[in-house]
């Protein structure tokens, strides 16, 4: 999956500028990807990370 589109599918799960850990986590799943990798696009984004299951964030 390109960078740009895995950046589309996250806005469209934000809400409100959030995005719950584990949505980002299963995008990064569907994706290929490291949470990592979803996280740091999160960033980029300016959305913040809501509800992590580790703490995290």
């Amino acid at each position: 999956m390109k960078t740009e589109e895995l950046k589309d599918k996250i806005r469209a799960a934000a809400v409100n500028n959030r995005i719950a850990c584990a949505v980002a986590c299963k995008l990064a799943e569907e994706a290929g990807v490291s949470p990592v990798e979803v996280g740091r696009l999160i960033d980029e984004l300016n959305i913040k990370i809501v509800r992590c299951q580790l703490g995290c964030f």
